[in-house]
């Protein structure tokens, strides 16, 4: 795509380097060069164009480069700013499950899906970051991204918050995840109900507008935030994409620890 678009501009350039400055200063003072050209030289510029790129494709090769980094910086100016907008939403949530330590001193955020393998496996390291952490807080936001069976999951999660509390929430969220093969409302009912869950008064509250109104928050940050998969951890002032392990996420705690921010 970055082809098509640079290629008239590189004809353009090429072009009127072939053209007279005598005719360039009369093609600008009446209309734009490019207006300027006829069907036989048009076709000449493009000819010299393709010529040239395939004598100097790294020409292309740095076009995209550059392309790519300054579309990254732009997304990581917009994820920034976005972070600092949804901070309070992002680490108080009302609707959100907490583990750890609930005063601890630097909060770890998770947007995950129940079905997502890669989420299944930054479990492990969630919990180790808690066993060996005493000060990090840690928030769950369900975002399920990977179809119905998902949604139906997350329903289940956020309406047996009304039921469960403490480290019972975070043993279902823990059961839920560790579930082998896909995961559905039907299980996410039953392992709530083995640890004690009304099933009549859950089937009740998966409907209520306060579930659809917590999982249509967590889409919206999730977009804003330009998150494009799961699992997605937000320390400080940084959005971890996928699961990296524990030592990425233990030097990204310890940075924002020292300086307030998630690289010091």
């Amino acid at each position: 795509m970055l082809f098509n678009r640079s290629l008239p501009a590189l004809a353009l350039a090429l072009g009127l380097a072939a053209v007279p400055a005598s005719a360039q200063d009369a093609t600008q003072s009446t209309a734009p060069a490019s207006a300027s050209f006829t069907d036989a030289q048009r076709a000449g510029i493009e000819a010299i164009v393709k010529d040239y790129l395939i004598k100097h494709p790294e020409v292309l090769q740095e076009a995209l480069a550059e392309a790519e980094k300054q579309q990254a910086e732009t997304q990581r100016l917009a994820q920034s700013a976005a972070l600092k907008e949804a901070r309070e939403a992002l680490i108080n949530g009302p609707h959100d499950v907490v583990a750890g330590n609930p005063t601890g001193d630097v909060t770890l955020v998770e947007f995950f899906d129940y079905n997502c393998g890669y989420c299944r496996k930054a479990l492990i390291d969630v919990q180790t970051l808690i066993k060996t952490d005493p000060k990090l807080r840690v928030v769950i936001k369900d975002f399920p991204v990977l179809g119905p069976e998902s949604l139906e999951a997350s329903q289940v999660a956020v309406a047996v918050r009304q039921q469960l509390k403490g480290d019972k929430l975070f043993e279902f969220h823990q059961k839920l995840l560790e579930t082998k093969g896909r995961v559905n409302g039907a299980r996410a009912i039953q392992v709530a109900k083995d640890l004690g869950a009304d099933t009549v008064k859950l089937q009740k509250d998966m409907a209520s507008p306060e579930v659809k109104a917590a999982l249509s928050e967590n889409r919206g940050l999730g977009d804003r935030l330009g998150l494009s998969g799961t699992p997605a951890f937000i320390i400080g002032d940084e959005v971890i994409p996928g699961a990296v392990g524990v030592d990425p996420i233990r030097k990204t705690i310890a940075d924002v620890r020292q300086c307030g921010h998630a690289s010091c």
